[in-house]
């Protein structure tokens, strides 16, 4: 099969053969004709060796070397496609598995030759995805497909020409959708029903995601990717640039909304069938139950629950996501998903060793439980165990950073590197026991702080292994915890002797330290469960959506601009209409409103608590307003008309 292995050199396009098949003639039609006729006489007398290699060459001439510009042409192609539908759609007796697989690739290499228009693309894309199902052929052409696509768009960027050709419409993305939540349903449902044999071959194939998943993976991807590192072009200031890449956000939040929307709704349906299988499991009588509810967490990963609901989290976190628009559409999602994990964590959670040692009581329990108040009592009484219980939170902090010179040390060898733990108070530093150097002036200085130039905190070299100095700067390497006043520690080892012929490799170990910010090394744990993860991770979303919708809409510029006009008691005292072209106005005739006659600028007014409530019979005139002297001279200044002058009256 060489015209095979010159089909998938070609798919690569950073070989040369790529270019040099590209700039191949393309065929003619007749040869393409000859094709399907030696093609129609292998179908008739069974010959599956030359219907192979006939299928290999329809995907590289579709691929390379045929255009359908001319009538003729397009009429070799539908008789093209006929004949590989007809291979497609014969029975499983019929035809073996490696020519299937042969057609959905050359169906797939001609998919836009095979079907020029969009509309075509879609209603094939349509029949496979609809009836996929119920023939393993188009299953597999389905499969072929969205592979391919998947892996076009994740080197596509959006907004070229290419976007919309590899981005399926929102109809497709979510019949895409529906299959993946049911695949994601039928993986988890195989945990309560295959047999024992069958659950670990299970758990061996996991997490391998479908083709679905894949292509729906690389759609949240594009979108999100593109979202988060969009950058407008610096070149170019023009109104037009600016406006154009508003517009592209715009469109790309408007996708991940929709996407987001869809992805959050099909992980509630699936959330919702593994609650009640994690149920079912624990209620029943199954010998390898505990098994089961372990691998359960593993099934689960290879959803869309692990595939796509943890980059989407992280994702909407991002500033470029954090907006109204979002936190109003998708917060009833984010909590319905909340209740959902954290319930079925909880649920795995009563299973495991720990919780149950902390739901068993000593015997002294009772003794002490006599002795506590009676508000205590109460509020033992009210508390429930989460599924935070008993599991220790991960300190990624509590493992230090390990600084270290290469084992042995060479001749000339010269080591130097800073280690800097925000907000720590003080370093705790903990050499490892096969530090050495040959002679105790091959020495590792330590400074407190971010360079040689810092305080001097210690010094260590030499070995007391018998080699070399055969002694050790003071009293040797520590073995002990070394304290380090500071957030920032400084390494600096030198190498100044040369290596005798005699000296042995643990001699000249050179040295490794771990830098820490607490004195007690920790037990570091190595993660959350995933459902107790992913429940965190839901939470901080929906606290963070929680604080948008609290805090509203944005503060506009022309807000910003007025803010002297609107903390102005002045205008706070107009009465305002709405017009009706929806222009808001002073009104002109004012409301009954029983306020007092004067209101001094100055100092802060409160309403009445009767504001609200109109008098009876006859309105009243809206209260003057007190303006102090210095506005008062303004506006006589900018009116050009002086202060009256009050003359004594002359009896």
């Amino acid at each position: 099969m060489c015209i095979h292995q010159l089909n998938l050199l070609a798919a690569s396009n950073n070989l040369p053969i790529t270019n040099f098949l590209g700039k191949q003639h393309p065929i003619e039609a007749h040869h393409l004709s000859s094709i399907c006729d030696i093609m129609e006489k292998a179908m008739v007398n069974g010959d599956t060796c030359i219907i192979r290699c006939i299928l290999v060459v329809f995907q590289v001439v579709f691929k390379f070397f045929f255009s359908p510009q001319t009538e003729r042409n397009r009429d070799i192609v539908r008789r093209s496609g006929l004949l590989l539908w007809q291979l497609l759609m014969a029975p499983r007796d019929q035809i073996c598995s490696e020519i299937q697989k042969e057609v959905c690739l050359a169906i797939s290499s001609g998919l836009n030759i095979l079907y020029p228009g969009e509309a075509e693309i879609n209603n094939l894309l349509k029949l496979v995805l609809t009836e996929g199902e119920r023939n393993s052929g188009l299953s597999q052409l389905r499969d072929v497909i969205l592979t391919n696509l998947a892996e076009q768009l994740q080197n596509n960027r959006f907004g070229s020409e290419d976007d919309d050709h590899y981005r399926l419409n929102d109809e497709l993305l979510h019949y895409i959708l529906k299959i993946v939540v049911r695949e994601s349903c039928v993986l988890i449902t195989k945990c309560q029903t295959v047999s024992k044999d069958d659950f670990q071959r299970l758990l061996s194939t996991v997490p391998a995601a479908s083709s679905c998943l894949r292509y729906l993976m690389a759609v949240q991807n594009h979108l999100l990717s593109n979202t988060i590192l969009i950058k407008p072009d610096d070149n170019d200031d023009s109104d037009s640039s600016l406006q154009g890449e508003t517009l592209k956000v715009q469109e790309l939040k408007t996708s991940i909304l929709s996407l987001a929307t869809q992805i959050l709704t099909g992980c509630d349906e699936v959330l919702e069938m593994l609650q009640q299988v994690t149920t079912a499991l624990i209620n029943s009588d199954i010998s390898d139950r505990e098994q089961r509810l372990k691998g359960l967490e593993q099934i689960t990963k290879a959803t869309m629950l692990g595939h796509l609901l943890p980059v989407l989290l992280t994702s909407l976190m991002h500033p470029n996501l954090q907006t109204l628009t979002m936190a109003d559409a998708l917060m009833p999602q984010l909590v319905q998903l909340v209740l959902y994990t954290s319930q079925t964590a909880l649920l795995l959670k009563t299973q495991s060793p720990v919780f149950s040692e902390l739901n068993s009581s000593p015997s002294c329990a009772p003794e002490q439980k006599g002795k506590q108040l009676p508000d205590e009592r109460m509020l033992e009484e009210k508390e429930e165990p989460g599924f935070l219980t008993g599991l220790k939170i991960p300190a990624p902090w509590a493992a230090g950073k390990t600084v270290e010179t290469v084992h042995p040390v060479r001749d000339n060898y010269k080591f130097k590197e800073t280690v800097h733990i925000p907000g720590a108070r003080c370093l705790y530093l903990r050499f490892d026991n096969r530090c050495s150097s040959q002679y105790d002036y091959d020495k590792l200085v330590i400074y407190a702080g971010p360079s040689t130039n810092s305080r001097k905190v210690a010094e260590y070299g030499g070995n007391t292994l018998g080699y070399g100095s055969r002694s050790v700067l003071g009293t040797g390497w520590p073995k002990d915890l070394v304290k380090v006043e500071g957030d920032t520690v400084t390494f600096s080892f030198e190498m100044r002797s040369g290596r005798e012929h005699n000296t042995p490799d643990k001699a000249m170990w050179g040295f490794a330290c771990t830098v820490r910010a607490q004195e007690s090394s920790e037990d570091v744990s190595g993660g959350l469960p995933f459902l107790v993860d992913l429940a965190l991770g839901l939470s901080v979303l929906a606290c963070s959506m929680l604080r948008i919708l609290y805090n509203g809409p944005e503060i506009t510029k022309d807000e910003e601009t007025c803010q002297e006009l609107l903390r102005s008691k002045l205008l706070q005292r107009c009465q305002w209409q709405v017009e009706a072209n929806g222009v808001i106005s002073p009104a002109l005739t004012p409301s009954p409103s029983p306020l007092p006659l004067t209101i001094e600028e100055d100092r802060e007014f409160t309403y009445p608590s009767d504001v609200l409530v109109p008098p009876v019979g006859h309105y009243f005139d809206l209260p003057r307003i007190r303006l102090p002297p210095g506005i008062m001279i303004k506006l006589r200044e900018i009116s050009g008309r002086a202060r009256p002058q009050f003359r004594p009256s002359i009896k």
